[in-house]
């Protein structure tokens, strides 16, 4: 009886599904994206996992990563086709492709969008990505084609915030005036897809658009779906109601979907780091033996196996593997847990100490702070976890209340973008730009302050280099490994490249992408 009651569940859920979807045609991919909904299809305004992904489908920025690649080394001309810069790192000037139309009869893009993109973009009123755009001085259109960024100090990746990623997207100024706030549910860009319709918690419609400079889509139709469920997803794959979704970041499913002939698993970047940052303000953590015990109890081995082994990496620098400026020959600090006990009896506490802290119950954290939890106690550190709801775990360890905070975060790939927001002493809760530094690190402030205005390369990773080695050593935060993005598709369904990474979380669709 169960048996049947759970197929009958089965087809219930999936006529459910089916419901008011678009019948598909031979070019059309349908796409599985996580989420109920989306919130505004305005790149400058949603930084959502799946309105991001999204947007690839529809905008461009002035230059792009090369598609599958987060690599900034891959950065290459999209809007822009060149560009130039000052020897003093000031002044970028870019110069667009002509004749680049806009969807929807909108017309060619010209300087005067990219101006008013831009500027939208870094105004904090108008933008959820307005803190990329905070070195900006001004944006002007010296023609038709040619654009003039001017910033107020060197910044270390400038291509990245004018790349196709949030606020990079350019969106065209006449139709954005135009619609007014219908803008939020008519996109109207310059990508490979245009806008067609969108029913609000069912899907987005989207076509080929033919005169894209990069030509014409082999995709005719996407139909981006929205379906929360995990077991949706799946359930709507099997039944050939989407070809390409967003898998799950766990082990076991990750090896049972890759036994079925149907379907390609895709790892890839940005990974999720794991770091567990220790609050120097808290008794015992207050002292770096302590930190220094707590770093060498972590056994990462033992966090690959528990996530699974296809979908992490450990982690041994406080930046993210594959970023510019991480340490590649960073002094590890291993699992030792004799020299973890041997600190903690030269700090004082032969016997171990008990300490409480907070955790939220949602499993990807949750999980690997139970382990963190268990290998502590093998040590002598006792920790008492007070489990609370996800939104009020995120206000107590922004209140300073946890000595031991858990936390991953997805950054843009370049040193800076972990530094300054998580290891900087401005960023300490109850700092002047209080954001993830819940260690309250203050040891590599000046390097990571002189890294952000230094134009040369070698002399800003050096920098770098130096702010990870005095963070490690501080005893700041263990960095433990990092979570892959996981997607699934049909075999069939050809990308066109090799996917190593994308930053918006999704595999970008481009013209060459097809159905064999």
């Amino acid at each position: 009886m169960r048996a049947i009651a759970k197929l009958v569940a089965a087809a219930t859920l999936v006529a459910g599904l089916s419901a008011g979807a678009p019948v598909s045609a031979q070019q059309e991919l349908k796409v599985g994206a996580f989420g109920t909904d989306a919130t505004r299809l305005d790149p400058h305004v949603s930084t959502t996992g799946a309105d991001v992904y999204l947007f690839t489908f529809i905008y461009n920025g002035l230059v792009r990563f090369r598609p599958g690649s987060m690599d900034p080394a891959t950065l290459e001309p999209d809007l822009a086709e060149r560009w130039e810069t000052s020897p003093d790192g000031l002044t970028w000037t870019f110069f667009l492709r002509k004749g680049v139309q806009f969807h929807g009869g909108y017309g060619e893009l010209t300087s005067e969008d990219v101006v008013f993109s831009l500027q939208r973009a870094a105004d904090p009123k108008a933008s959820g990505s307005s803190a990329a755009f905070a070195a900006f001085k001004s944006v002007e259109a010296v023609d038709p084609h040619t654009v003039r960024i001017t910033l107020k100090q060197p910044v270390p990746l400038m291509l990245g915030i004018v790349s196709n990623y949030r606020g990079g997207m350019i969106i065209s100024k006449k139709a954005t005036l135009e619609l007014g706030e219908n803008f939020h549910t008519k996109p109207i860009g310059t990508g490979p897809f245009q806008f067609v319709e969108y029913k609000p918690k069912q899907y987005v419609q989207l076509t080929g658009f033919a005169q894209h400079f990069r030509g014409k889509p082999a995709i005719e139709k996407v139909t981006y779906r929205y379906i929360d469920s995990d077991n949706s997803r799946e359930l709507a794959f099997r039944n050939k109601e989407i070809d390409l979704f967003y898998g799950r970041r766990e082990q076991d499913w990750v090896e049972r979907m890759k036994k079925d002939p149907e379907i390609a698993i895709d790892v890839f970047e940005p990974a999720q780091s794991r770091l567990l940052h220790i609050n120097r303000t808290k008794k015992p953590f207050d002292d770096a033996r302590v930190r220094r015990a707590v770093l060498h109890a972590i056994d990462r081995e033992e966090f690959l196996d528990l996530v699974g082994r296809d979908i992490t990496r450990p982690l041994y620098a406080p930046v993210p593997i594959g970023f510019a400026g991480q340490h590649k020959e960073l002094k590890r600090y291993t699992f030792d847990p004799v020299k973890a006990k041997a600190l903690l009896a030269e700090a004082g506490f032969p016997n171990g100490f008990s300490v409480k802290t907070q955790i939220s119950k949602i499993s990807s954290l949750n999980v690997p702070m139970t382990l963190i939890q268990e290998q502590l106690r093998r040590v002598g550190i006792n920790v008492e976890l007070e489990v609370l709801d996800h939104s009020a775990w995120h206000a107590a360890i922004r209140r300073n209340e946890s000595p031991l905070v858990i936390y991953g975060a997805a950054q843009f790939p370049i040193a800076d973008d972990f530094l300054t927001p998580i290891f900087h002493s401005n960023a300490r809760m109850g700092g002047p730009n209080a954001a993830l530094n819940f260690s309250h690190c203050a040891v590599a402030d000046a390097e990571i302050t002189a890294a952000r205005s230094e134009v040369d390369e070698a002399k800003r990773n050096a920098l770098y280099r130096t702010a990870q080695e005095k963070i490690m050593d501080d005893g700041c935060a263990v960095p433990i490994f990092e979570l892959m993005q996981v997607y699934g598709r049909r075999k069939s369904f050809d990308l066109g490249y090799t996917l190593s990474g994308d930053l918006n979380l999704g595999p970008p669709i481009t013209p060459q992408a097809r159905f064999r």
